[in-house]
């Protein structure tokens, strides 16, 4: 599972760096997935627009078990 969210992270970074933001995976745990922003994308008033609308849907075409996305704060 983690493998899968790994690859799909990789193939989302080069969007985020070219809004001058990037992404990390931190873990996967019950269903969440655990991510850090960074750069623009970390100061980013639509963060939670992105995370949920976008990267939660996602990830769950191709891993419908995940449930949420969570950013971990600094």
């Amino acid at each position: 599972m983690e493998e899968k969210i790994k690859e799909m992270i990789e193939n989302i970074r080069p969007y985020l760096n070219m809004d001058g933001g990037d992404i990390e995976f931190i873990k996967y745990e019950d269903k969440v997935v655990y991510i850090k922003l960074y750069g623009a994308c970390s100061n980013c008033l639509g963060q939670d627009i992105t995370i949920n609308d976008n990267l939660l849907k996602m990830f769950q075409e191709e891993i419908p078990e995940i449930e949420r996305i969570i950013n971990v704060p600094l």
